[in-house]
């Protein structure tokens, strides 16, 4: 039986601010992920005018056990997406935006090129807005990586997700090592980009395997590291163990910092778009 979710977690929803943007995105015929992940930090994030838009439609083609991410057949590649995505940059004033996607394995490039056309579009119409995208493995693919590369956005980011060991239970469509290798060849080839991936506790995962996916992290010159709490989106998704303290996120962040990494985000409503601006713009860390 899972225990009662700590008052320290709770957050307010912003049922106005949330209703404001997913107007936008209705209009537009665009997704975010916010709502199809179900994040806790929905309100707060619409409440600024900030969202992290999910392109490449919403049905994914792996069925992580973790993910909220609807899993089926995928939708045909909207044409007149980039340019959408870009309008609702400007129409919302953002100042960063995160581009992530459905995987589509079905796609030649794992949807690299729909990435490319989206941050070209993006600066076409709002030049000054940074740009981070939180791509799929693409197969582990290093031509779809190179044509994400050469976009250029400012931040690239991957998620590892979870400890190795937890891989087979939590991503048995996924590799550890391959992750590893996205990160590690997208700082090779180009290192002005910033790097990210991030971590969910609450899985089961040990102290020594957290510290030790840190060290494996970081020797593919990853910059940017988070870590928030897992939330079992339903029985069929994969079992949350326990719910990680604040004290604990807390002593994970020291460690990250004193270990490398320049930038490290960790708290339970911690997830990998939230406040992304802060990480690439400022120094201190959440």
């Amino acid at each position: 039986m899972q225990e009662r979710m700590p008052e320290w977690f709770k957050v307010k929803y912003n049922e106005e601010a949330v209703n404001e943007v997913s107007r936008l995105m209705a209009k537009l015929k665009l997704n975010t992920v916010c709502k199809e992940a179900n994040c806790p930090n929905l309100g707060e994030c619409f409440q600024k005018h900030t969202a992290t838009f999910m392109i490449l439609g919403s049905q994914c083609t792996r069925n992580c056990r973790f993910c909220n991410v609807v899993h089926g057949t995928p939708e045909p590649v909207d044409t007149e997406e980039p340019m959408h995505v870009a309008e609702a940059v400007r129409d919302l004033k953002l100042r960063h935006v995160v581009i992530t996607q459905v995987t589509r394995d079905d796609l030649p490039d794992g949807g690299a090129s729909q990435f490319a056309k989206t941050v070209s579009s993006i600066r076409s119409l709002c030049p000054d807005v940074t740009i981070e995208v939180l791509i799929s493995d693409m197969k582990g693919d290093k031509n779809s990586l190179d044509t994400v590369i050469a976009a250029h956005p400012e931040v690239i980011n991957h998620n590892i997700e979870t400890v190795a060991p937890l891989y087979p239970d939590v991503r048995p469509e996924a590799s550890y090592e391959r992750s590893l290798s996205v990160l590690r060849y997208v700082k090779e080839k180009d290192s002005s980009i910033l790097t990210k991936t991030g971590i969910m506790l609450g899985l089961g995962e040990t102290k020594e395997q957290v510290l030790q996916t840190m060290d494996d992290v970081l020797t593919t010159g990853c910059d940017i590291f988070t870590i928030g709490q897992y939330l079992r989106p339903s029985p069929a998704h994969v079992e949350m163990k326990e719910y990680i303290s604040p004290e604990i996120f807390a002593e994970y962040k020291e460690i990250g910092l004193q270990k490398g990494f320049r930038y490290v985000a960790s708290s339970p409503l911690v997830r990998s778009s939230y406040r992304a601006a802060e990480a690439l713009q400022s120094g201190d860390t959440l």
